[in-house]
């Protein structure tokens, strides 16, 4: 369902920025402990990793592309599945995202956020308060419309890439360059096939978020020609700052080092900066997860938001309403304090390998979506199809369950349990659409792209 009131505002700029503004969050600067350290403190195959997970990334931005460009509508992925699949499994999709996806990773980001900036100020009794406190400004702010969060999303774009740049091109020219960076590729008695699925779910975190521009789709200026660019130019140039500055942590410490410390590229800053330099790498740290954190807050309620205008979610009147700025500002406010209650739980990990399990799931619903409207609707209006095809998205189909499989039953317990969890919060999803449909009475036969 599209809804006529959101203003088409945003151009090329604030979608390639939303894209290398929500994938460049925390990951980068936190990630690598854990790679190295399931790695046991070797470099190779965590490099790999980076590497693999950057080419899977890719595959699956150039295959959700063309169902971004052929159906751009508000609503990004949620309204994908509907048209492919039909509307309950559509609904699924934005229930999912409403109330566990992006709560749980904004929740993750601003722990992340809060953690950094206590240790700053020595205070880290503040954690959680301070968490909850982003989540609301960064919230509030974005009620003031998608032009003022789009610019926010630029403007720290901009300033994140500043720090990274610095380590890349100061350690390279004052690291030692005298540590291993491709082989062992695991320390003494780990197995490759045994910690491969671990690094690659560590690393998926830290490319994830490219997919969500496409819900502000119904409010950019040409979707079908700007949305495909942002995607793939965005990952595209994520994947070559992710693989140079894992390159310059290495140059500087060696990888055992790094996988002893929280904030990999702090050290790393340390090491060429001195203290200064350690604590203004940190700032930009902070600057970089206040990004991230705006990109999630930005397109998170517009999912929200297309749901109640379908009045198929619970408070549908209150959630589906704009304010004087034309922005779905009770929906932002809504997610915002769901977000806050997931903070309280202050578990960066535990909330992140929450959200990436439930979202891989819709992720190859949509690759296969691909191959589905190619045969179903093969005089479809395409601005972009996927180059290579079936090829490409085989690849981000294979990529997709090899994450699903590995989650629910080879990394372990507590990842089983994590990952069982997302699918009873997303299959509660089914009783209350059909309750709310049946409410409303609403049709819940398949809509299909016209």
């Amino acid at each position: 369902m599209e809804n006529k009131e959101l203003q088409k505002n945003l151009g090329m700029a604030a979608a390639l920025s939303t894209v290398v503004g929500m994938v460049i969050g925390g990951g980068v600067f936190f990630k690598p402990q854990a790679v190295y350290s399931a790695t046991g403190g070797a470099p190779g195959l965590g490099i790999l990793a980076w590497v693999l997970a950057g080419i899977m990334t890719i595959t699956a931005g150039l295959t959700a592309a063309e169902v971004s460009a052929a159906i751009p509508k508000t609503g990004g992925m949620m309204t994908y599945i509907s048209e492919i699949y039909g509307k309950k499994l559509g609904f699924l999709t934005g229930w999912m995202q409403t109330v566990l996806f992006f709560p749980a990773t904004i929740a993750a980001l601003a722990v992340i956020f809060a953690e950094q900036a206590t240790g700053l100020m020595g205070n880290p009794a503040l954690k959680l308060p301070l968490a909850v406190g982003i989540i609301l400004l960064v919230a509030a702010l974005n009620t003031l419309g998608s032009k003022t969060g789009g610019a926010i999303q630029t403007v720290s774009t901009v300033c994140k890439l500043i720090p990274l740049v610095l380590i890349m091109v100061f350690g390279f020219i004052k690291g030692s360059g005298q540590n291993e960076i491709i082989t062992p590729l695991v320390g003494e008695g780990i197995s490759i096939g045994g910690v491969l699925g671990q690094l690659l779910i560590a690393v998926l975190f830290a490319y994830d978020g490219w997919i969500n521009v496409g819900a502000l789709a119904g409010e950019m200026k040409n979707p079908g020609k700007d949305l495909p660019k942002a995607i793939v130019g965005g990952l595209s140039l994520v994947m070559a700052v992710y693989l140079i500055i894992n390159l310059a942590y290495l140059w500087v410490a060696p990888a055992h080092e790094l996988a002893s410390v929280a904030a990999p590229a702090a050290l790393v800053a340390e090491k060429i900066f001195g203290q200064v330099g350690g604590k203004i790498i940190t700032v930009g740290i902070l600057i970089s997860v206040f990004g991230a954190l705006n990109g999630y807050i930005l397109t998170g309620p517009r999912i929200a938001y297309t749901l109640a205008s379908q009045k198929t979610l619970p408070g549908h009147n209150f959630l589906s309403k704009l304010n004087n700025a034309q922005s779905p500002a009770n929906a932002t406010i809504a997610m915002a304090i769901l977000s806050a209650l997931y903070a309280l739980s202050g578990q960066f990990n535990l909330l992140t390998d929450l959200s990436i399990f439930a979202i891989w799931i819709f992720y190859v619903l949509t690759f296969i979506g691909v191959i589905k409207l190619r045969k179903d609707q093969p005089n479809l209006h395409r601005p972009y199809k996927v180059p290579l095809y079936p090829v490409i998205p085989m690849i981000a189909i294979l990529s997709g369950l090899f994450v699903i499989v590995n989650q629910l039953f080879l990394a372990g317990m507590q990842t089983t349990m994590i990952s069982v969890g997302g699918l009873v919060i997303t299959a509660i999803g089914l009783p209350v659409y059909n309750y709310m449909s049946k409410k409303n009475g609403l049709e819940t036969k398949s809509n299909k792209v016209a």
